[in-house]
């Protein structure tokens, strides 16, 4: 099965899903659902204990269930129970729950425009775009990420044409060009932004978005000047790619005294972190 990792936003809280495109369905993390519907401080006992109940009461819910591996909040990839849409519509009765309907609409609405896009790619574009601006992004900056998008999708294409297998040797690929441009792996890098489950080039300034594309399309362009023919080979260029953005970082830094990786994000840069909630009295 061809899986592609994604990130979906219910109510401005993450959900994460896998597309099977073989199936041409949605999977989607159960665990991550039973935080959005009851605020649970510990969703995974939250879902143990559901689970255990379904199963005495003879649910085929749990027997159907899959287990596919996504991306937690180390950046490290585990085992996770996952449901398809029409499992998790069966799912959502057994939670009590006054996020429960219109959870259900907006799993509709992911699960159509999946199916739309996938008849006009572009389609996908012009819903980031939407997404971006309601989060408050500037055009400049949401220009560069969307940008971003295009030279990742070309580096990916890239690595599968030469050979290289999703999943851990894209990651391990990934953290070798940051790491090179950067001097910190895509995790380091998320630490110091003080981030967890958010996306690192979401939380990326419009500099270390140019730099971390100049060191993907360098990446791309050299493995297919060289055509790589090993994964240890693929690590060289990788290598080489991200060298390409740190000689720009370096001369950039000489030049303005000040360093372009640091603690700032996006959001804090462009005005639009969450203002904390007053408490009562």
């Amino acid at each position: 099965m061809k899986h592609q990792n994604a990130i979906q936003v219910f109510e401005e809280t993450q959900v994460r899903t896998l597309w099977d495109a073989d199936q041409e369905k949605w999977y989607i993390s159960i665990v991550d659902v039973i935080a959005v519907l009851t605020g649970s401080p510990n969703p995974n006992n939250y879902w143990k204990v559901l689970k255990s109940r379904l199963k005495k009461e003879g649910s085929q819910l749990v027997t159907n269930c899959n287990q596919l591996k996504m991306q937690s909040s180390d950046g490290k990839f585990y085992k996770t129970d996952v449901a398809d849409t029409e499992q998790l519509f069966r799912l959502i009765q057994s939670i009590p729950s006054p996020k429960a309907e219109p959870f259900k609409l907006w799993l509709a609405q992911v699960a159509n425009e999946r199916l739309d896009e996938m008849q006009d790619p572009e389609l996908s574009i012009d819903r980031a775009l939407e997404q971006y601006l309601r989060l408050g992004y500037s055009e400049n900056w949401i220009n560069q990420r969307l940008k971003s998008i295009e030279v990742r999708k070309e580096l990916t294409d890239e690595w599968k044409r030469v050979g290289l297998q999703e999943g851990q040797q894209f990651a391990t690929l990934t953290d070798i060009i940051t790491k090179a441009w950067s001097g910190k792996t895509t995790r380091e890098y998320k630490v110091l932004k003080g981030l967890k489950k958010e996306n690192l080039r979401d939380n990326m300034t419009n500099t270390e978005l140019i730099l971390n594309m100049l060191a993907e399309a360098s990446t791309k362009d050299i493995s297919q000047s060289v055509n790589p023919e090993t994964y240890e080979d693929s690590k060289k260029v990788a290598r080489q790619g991200g060298n390409v953005a740190k000689v720009a970082l370096k001369e950039l830094e000489s030049k303005t005294g000040k360093k372009v990786v640091s603690p700032l994000n996006a959001k804090t840069v462009l005005g639009i972190e969450k203002p904390q909630k007053k408490k009562d009295g």
